[in-house]
């Protein structure tokens, strides 16, 4: 199998990388903080909404730049999450059933009960209800990168399981947006969209291996995805299922693995700080301790910082007392409650379904600043956790028992 420097490298010899990755984005979400509470704000709110137009014949798309932001590039994204997520299940570490259902579990727990937190918070205002899936996320670059400043002291397994619950954890976030946070469909452009969707998997079919193709047809799908009503983001969902892995003749150019490897730098490193960048800008002098105490912020705060872990580590102990799912080998429960407790850093899909969720109010802002305390908490308690649990030396397989 081909060698590939990955950020979830399950050996952990691209820890750097996390880390790196980790660093850019907290260094975006710090320049933006910087912008807004200084004399930059009216530059940074002018960059915000700079009017950009893509027109194409009679179509005409104008729209401000932080809406190419989240709903273009974040696109890729997407589409780099559902390459890797596909890759694993068809032939990866989530390729077996063993491998896969403790993880599955714990994602499906890790998204179960921030949510009933939330909603527990907010049960009495139906207009804050619609933010039940902001908490539900956990952020894979920024939890990986704070396992990773723990060194070689991290067992493989542990790596291994934290990577397999962030990636079912965003095969949930991608399910929530496309089925809860769609506007109203326009039936003729979604007879379009479905033609689209359908050219992409008759290429698939038909064994047609030029990515480009795949690409250009996923950007005509965002536009009418734009246009029919469903999140253009999910485009890049499309895309990323139906590019190949597996080739009916044996070949070392594989569509998939071509693109996820070429897409990966650009996504960790510039389109993930660059939505941090433009989505974090909090004007700190506008929050007050009402705004801190509310309930959409303790609903996500509690859900992050409390229900993540305790949603996590309930639903993996529940499969493997049941029998479902076995704890892996050289790992200790002690050691999964730590991940579980990084679970609860939520930051990019996060602030993404928070986007989403109040488009149009004055929630956003108070939203952001509840994902960034929750996140930091988690971090924290998470890092520390695990320092505390995890070998005092360097991981040694052979001397470690579960």
């Amino acid at each position: 199998m081909q060698k590939r420097k990955r950020h979830f490298a399950i050996a952990g010899k691209t820890a750097s990388a996390d880390q790196w990755a980790a660093l850019m984005m907290i260094g975006a979400l710090g320049i933006a903080l910087l912008c807004v509470n200084s004399p930059l704000k009216l530059a940074y709110d002018i960059f915000h909404h700079t009017p950009v137009v893509i027109s194409f014949g009679d179509f005409i798309l104008q729209k401000p730049l932080v809406f190419w932001i989240n709903e273009g590039l974040m696109a890729f994204f997407f589409l780099a999450v559902t390459l890797e997520i596909k890759r694993e299940i068809l032939d990866g570490h989530l390729s077996g059933t063993r491998q896969i259902l403790l993880p599955a579990f714990a994602a499906l727990g890790g998204m179960v009960v921030p949510a009933a937190f939330y909603l527990f918070f907010n049960r009495d205002n139906p207009e804050l209800m619609q933010g039940w899936a902001i908490p539900t996320a956990t952020d894979i670059a920024l939890s990986l990168g704070v396992l990773s400043l723990l060194g070689k002291r991290v067992p493989v397994e542990l790596k291994l399981f934290l990577a397999a619950l962030a990636i079912f954890d965003d095969l949930g976030g991608i399910l929530i947006i496309a089925l809860f946070y769609g506007s109203h469909l326009t039936v003729s452009v979604l007879l379009f969209s479905l033609l689209g969707i359908a050219a992409l998997f008759v290429l698939n079919r038909f064994g047609v291996t030029h990515a480009s193709l795949y690409i250009v047809m996923g950007i005509v799908l965002w536009a009418t995805f734009q246009e029919s009503g469903i999140h253009p983001t999910m485009a890049g969902v499309a895309v990323g299922l139906a590019l190949p892995l597996r080739l009916k003749k044996s070949c070392a150019y594989i569509p998939l693995r071509f693109v996820e490897d070429g897409l990966h730098p650009w996504v960790a490193f510039f389109i993930v700080p660059l939505f941090a960048f433009f989505n974090a800008g909090i004007v700190l002098t506008d929050i007050s301790p009402h705004h801190l105490g509310s309930s959409l912020s303790l609903g996500i705060i509690a859900g992050l910082v409390l229900g993540k872990p305790l949603g996590i580590f309930t639903f993996a102990f529940l499969a493997h007392l049941s029998g479902l799912a076995r704890l892996a080998d050289h790992i200790n429960w002690r050691q999964i409650f730590g991940v579980a407790l990084l679970g609860g850093i939520g930051f990019t899909m996060a602030l993404f379904l928070n986007t989403l969720a109040f488009p149009h109010n004055g929630n956003p802002e108070i939203g952001r600043l509840a994902i960034l305390i929750a996140s930091l908490i988690s971090a924290v308690a998470g890092y520390i956790w695990l320092h505390l649990s995890l070998p005092k030396s360097e991981y040694n397989p052979v001397k470690v028992r579960s």
